[in-house]
């Protein structure tokens, strides 16, 4: 966090640092979860991009994942 609160003044817009802080969130939930927060995102990214349903979403929260993501 620290070597990103520099680079965090570049973020774009508000919005732009609105969604890093969503990112690290997501993360952040992962780790806390026990589950390698860089296989987890490619793992929820690849479920949606091949449709899973919005319906659905509560599916991918971190703490629904499998220990071993």
């Amino acid at each position: 966090m620290a070597l990103g609160r520099k680079n965090y003044l570049f973020a774009g817009s508000d919005t732009g640092g609105e969604r890093a802080a969503a990112i690290y969130s997501i993360l952040h939930t992962a780790k806390l979860n026990e589950l390698n927060p860089e296989i987890y995102l490619r793992d929820t990214l690849d479920r949606i991009a091949n449709g899973h349903p919005i319906s659905r979403i509560d599916e991918l929260m971190p703490w629904q994942a499998p220990a071993h993501a």
